[in-house]
């Protein structure tokens, strides 16, 4: 007779050991900007572990063909099989929009807030305004030869955009229910996790118009004009778990993204020159 593993023991083991590291740093490192990067590094490397081999996780800065830029990202979830052209510079990684499967802000616990030119506002709202930068950015979408035929560019793949804490220290669901739909367009978040709280996904009633063939206009039109509908919140014993099984499914939904036009990348270095 075979045997039987338990998988709740034997993920819980794996979400043990995250929630020891991720205590460690906060417990161990006092210095703010210190137990930010070590935060954010504890999550990419826990990523890169268990993530299939086709994505790769860092810290970066996104930009597109035109030459913008989007605020630096904590966590960047990325494919290289289409978009081949990560840039280092400085420390600093660069990466193609067109390349970005997801993104992430990394901050201590959900509750908190941060200072602005508009004034204090929310981790989550902060969240929200990060992911709305690489979301905004220009992404093209190539031709490729398929069994040797010559296709068009598929649509533009949705960028995943969430948050991940230790820790949280509201008290209600319902508060960080509130705060998740106040986000609208570019700036709502699909998932999160907070490790010792629980995991949850964001669900929302718009779908894409697959009718619509300007495929920039698709996309932005998806985020412009889909509502809140409620989230689904997991408990704190499978906070990891859960997260990982979620963002993955997630992305398996995604599929591959469009390969690069590397035309429109040529032609701004070529305009750039005159």
């Amino acid at each position: 007779m075979s045997k039987k593993i338990n998988l709740k023991d034997l993920f819980g083991g794996l979400q043990n050991q995250m929630t020891a590291q991720l205590n460690t740093n906060r417990d161990f490192i006092n210095h703010p900007s210190l137990k930010g990067d070590s935060l954010e590094n504890t999550w990419i490397e826990w990523l890169r572990k268990y993530l299939p081999n086709r994505y790769c996780v860092d810290k970066a800065v996104i930009i597109d063909s035109t030459g913008q830029v989007s605020d630096q990202i904590d966590l960047v979830i990325y494919d290289q099989q289409y978009t081949p052209f990560v840039l280092k510079q400085n420390g600093v990684c660069f990466i193609p929009a067109e390349g970005v499967y997801a993104v992430f802000e990394v901050k201590p616990d959900l509750q908190g807030t941060v200072q602005t030119n508009d004034g204090s506002i929310s981790y989550i709202e902060y969240a929200g305004r990060k992911i709305e930068s690489v979301r905004k950015l220009k992404r093209t979408s190539a031709k490729i030869i398929d069994v040797g035929k010559e296709k068009s560019g598929r649509p533009l793949t949705t960028i995943l955009g969430g948050i991940l804490t230790s820790t949280n220290s509201f008290k209600k669901q319902v508060t960080i229910k509130s705060h998740l739909s106040s986000l609208s367009r570019s700036r709502t978040i699909d998932l999160g996790c907070s490790v010792t709280f629980g995991s949850f996904t964001v669900h929302y009633t718009r779908e894409e118009n697959k009718t619509e063939k300007d495929l920039t206009k698709r996309i932005n039109d998806y985020y412009a004009d889909r509502k809140f509908s409620n989230v689904d919140f997991k408990p704190a014993d499978v906070s990891m778990v859960s997260f990982f099984f979620q963002l993955m499914q997630r992305l398996q939904k995604i599929g591959t993204v469009a390969a690069i036009d590397f035309e429109e990348y040529l032609g701004a270095i070529k305009d750039e020159n005159n």
